[in-house]
């Protein structure tokens, strides 16, 4: 990656209308899910983790409204749930947001900061982060990135929250629709410079860097000839769509049972089953 200190996807932010109730699904899907996490109050937001190898998703939600937080809201409020932003990992936040303000991105922050987290044997530390974003308005198929340095990862990767009935291992792809996939891809193409490459079925792809996953880029109408037997109700004609979450499928198959849907070699569970977000299991 031309950018140093920034090294591919760290994770991908889900926000939720309502946490509890978000983190109970994700748990009745078969992930193991973090004790709930809250942030400070300029913030206003809380969060539960779902830990990978590399990588994590977030379940995000508004606890209460603030300046802060004035975009996530507005995003629940036009397109509902969903993948609303990913973040990079960055082994120097000061250092990376410089390199993108070299590349003609103002960035938002650094900034410091951190959250109280309940460790397996039941003592209280704290996960702290520095964090940088590329200007709001720059968000690729409308979605915002951002890069994190984890300052505590011990707090974060946590051996206990790292196995999963399921069977998930890694993020594989974050999939983003849009009416003009090759467009999105050479914004983000520039934004985080990696170069493009198209798929067999016309989608568009651009690497995250250091084996981390891919963002792909493609049509409403494209998504749909990739997953034929599965519903796509609910997501958006711009945005976040779902992710590719490399796994053991045979303890996938076991846990979700009938709610997975099989498509070709992959389980699937629809986005209106995972909080307006398309999860497709691939064998790892």
């Amino acid at each position: 990656m031309a950018l140093k200190n920034v090294i591919g996807l760290d994770h991908a932010v889900v926000m939720v209308e309502d946490l509890d109730k978000a983190a109970e699904n994700y748990r009745r899907l078969g992930f193991t899910v973090s004790p709930r996490g809250t942030h400070s109050a300029h913030m206003g937001s809380g969060n539960y983790t779902i830990m990978f190898g590399p990588d994590y998703m977030e379940l995000l939600g508004v606890l209460t409204p603030t300046e802060h937080n004035a975009p996530a809201r507005a995003f629940l409020e036009r397109t509902g749930e969903g993948i609303e932003r990913i973040a990079f990992t960055t082994l120097d936040a000061a250092a990376g947001a410089e390199e993108v303000r070299a590349r003609g991105y103002p960035p938002i922050g650094p900034t410091d900061f951190e959250r109280p987290v309940t460790l397996p044997d039941g003592t209280i530390s704290a996960a702290k982060f520095r964090t940088f974003m590329w200007p709001t308005a720059e968000a690729p198929g409308g979605v915002r990135i951002f890069a994190c340095q984890h300052k505590t990862r011990e707090t974060v990767w946590i051996p206990e929250l790292m196995t999963h009935a399921n069977g998930a291992l890694w993020l594989n792809q974050v999939l983003i629709v849009s009416p003009d996939p090759a467009a999105e891809a050479a914004h983000l193409s520039k934004m985080i410079d990696m170069a493009v490459s198209k798929n067999a079925d016309g989608a568009v792809a651009v690497p995250s860097g250091s084996s981390r996953a891919d963002f792909v880029f493609l049509t409403k109408d494209q998504l749909g000839k990739r997953y034929p037997g599965v519903s796509l109700a609910g997501l958006p004609e711009r945005g976040g769509a779902g992710l590719v979450i490399a796994a053991n499928l045979a303890a996938t198959e076991k846990t979700l049972g009938a709610t997975g849907v099989r498509n070709g070699g992959n389980i699937c569970v629809p986005p209106a089953a995972a909080n307006g977000t398309l999860l497709d299991f691939v064998q790892a």
